[in-house]
């Protein structure tokens, strides 16, 4: 079974593993160096009062994206 879902549909607090990203572009390099490569564990950590953008805890590093980039995210 496929439970696949967005990094951008995450709920707080909640931890998935990128499965694809389906960026491409510059905005894909740059999410692959900040380690979003399949098999990473993400942390939802908080969402901004608009909802966009969200801080998600990477590999160490509190880093955050906007819906327009989350959304291009697979994770299960």
């Amino acid at each position: 079974m496929n439970t696949a879902k967005t990094l951008h549909s995450m709920s707080e607090g909640t931890t998935a593993r990128v499965t694809a990203l389906l960026n491409d572009g510059s905005i894909r390099r740059r999410l692959q160096d900040i380690g979003l490569i399949e098999g990473t564990p993400v942390l939802c950590m908080q969402r901004s009062p608009s909802g966009d953008p969200i801080a998600y805890l990477i590999r160490g590093a509190v880093i955050a994206l906007r819906e327009e980039d989350s959304s291009k995210v697979l994770v299960e």
